[in-house]
């Protein structure tokens, strides 16, 4: 019954509209009622959730990618970006997939890098000619590099979840982002000759590109000093997020003078109430998982699943299913929150590889942004592009599966995970 009250809750109350962190909050009270203990145990577990240095990665990397997006360092990297690839045929679109890649190494956002390598980029596309629907659909997908290529927000989420290495964590996910990069670009050389995109006359060249590195050195060394020093073991990623704040601040208001002083409080105002959301969902989920473990449900569904006596890819294929389908109704650090403290202590008891299970955590995650209904990346493309959400999942359909087989090699492969360890 207990169980019952507490999903059937939640269920209930996303149904009628509720917003996910304060259904996950409603119904952890409720049931908290139920079992007769006090609901002073919400605020208690939301407290413990949010005391933790870790935890604090989250609003430096947000307020970062928002000042990197004023300040001029992304334009910049757009630009280097198409000095490297934009004379092809199709060019602008690995240009994207760069510029993703590129921008995810700062803010660790897929929504994020949709809306700022979108506002740049597409009305550039569609002005030489590309597909809209084609140009949405990779920006859709290719943003989700955000939070696999490190730092990664969700990655750090589950870091402190399970006490495992971020540091560790954001090596895989390097591997995998260059993997998920290099098939969205073999995907685009297919699709830019059978569907005949546009080919830029202008010829590439030594001199465009070390212009284009001059101009950008400064943005480019960002991701250098961040990720140089949370691997080198100088930096904690706390640490390695107040410094990208501080290198995006100096850089944008007193080397590259793109934004004005009466923009700051505006963003640092945006950054406060991105983080906020992010920050509530995890301190909310926080609670409904202790209970859900306090309930003795979570050692329920670990006896089950043992006595099904599953291997270990069995049910890292289980977990990956379940995570895409919560993923399509359920943003990504809810997910994570939600049914990492549950999904984990098995896979621990299968001998499951730590950083393994985040990466397929992460990646589901991030896939769950690209799938309706709630598909936050469809979102922000829209708000970019102005297309329908169905007009972006219909263009977005092979670039979707060449994430998704990506996806599934790396669960079926843990080498993958733990090639950089």
């Amino acid at each position: 019954m207990t169980a019952l009250i507490l999903f059937g809750g939640f269920i209930l109350l996303l149904l009628i509209g509720v917003p996910i962190a304060l259904a996950l909050g409603a119904a952890t009270a409720a049931t908290l009622f139920y079992i007769d203990m006090p609901t002073s145990v919400v605020a208690q577990r939301i407290f413990t959730a949010l005391d933790s240095s870790g935890i604090m990665a989250i609003p430096f990397f947000v307020l970062a990618g928002n000042l990197m997006t004023r300040g001029g360092i992304s334009r910049r990297i757009v630009d280097l970006a198409n000095a490297v690839v934009g004379g092809v045929r199709g060019g602008l679109f690995y240009v994207m997939i760069l510029s993703c890649a590129f921008f995810a190494a700062l803010s660790g956002s897929a929504p994020a890098t949709v809306i700022a390598i979108g506002s740049m980029l597409y009305p550039e596309m569609i002005k030489r000619g590309y597909p809209k629907e084609r140009s949405a659909g990779l920006l859709a997908v290719s943003g989700g590099l955000g939070p696999i290529i490190p730092p990664s927000i969700i990655m750090v989420v589950y870091g402190t979840i399970t006490s495992s290495s971020i540091g560790d964590l954001f090596k895989s996910g390097l591997v995998a982002g260059i993997m998920i990069a290099i098939v969205l670009a073999v995907v685009c050389f297919f699709l830019s000759r059978a569907e005949n995109w546009p080919k830029s006359d202008k010829k590439l060249s030594l001199g465009q590109f070390l212009h284009a590195l001059k101009d950008s050195w400064l943005a480019v060394m960002l991701p250098v000093i961040v990720l140089g020093g949370i691997y080198s073991g100088i930096l904690t990623p706390t640490e390695s997020a107040a410094v990208a704040v501080m290198y995006a601040f100096v850089v944008g208001v007193f080397i590259y003078k793109e934004m004005p002083y009466d923009q700051l409080f505006k963003v640092i105002i945006d950054s406060g109430r991105g983080s906020a959301m992010v920050l509530f969902i995890i301190a909310t989920s926080t609670a409904f998982s202790w209970l859900f473990t306090y309930a003795g449900i979570s050692q329920l569904l670990i006896d089950t699943i043992n006595g099904m006596h599953l291997s270990a890819m069995a049910y890292c294929l289980i977990v990956a299913c379940v995570l895409l389908v919560f993923g399509t109704f359920l943003e990504g650090i809810a997910t994570c929150v939600l049914l990492v403290p549950l999904l984990w202590p098995v896979a621990a008891s299968l001998g499951i590889n730590v950083i393994h299970f985040g990466m397929i955590v992460s990646i589901s995650n991030v896939i769950g942004t690209m799938t309706p209904p709630v598909a936050v990346n469809l979102f922000a493309a829209s708000s970019v592009t102005k297309l329908k959400m169905g007009q972006i999942a219909h263009g977005e359909i092979p670039f979707f599966i060449g994430y998704a087989a990506v996806f599934f090699l790396i669960v079926l492969v843990p080498w993958f995970s733990t090639v950089l360890l």
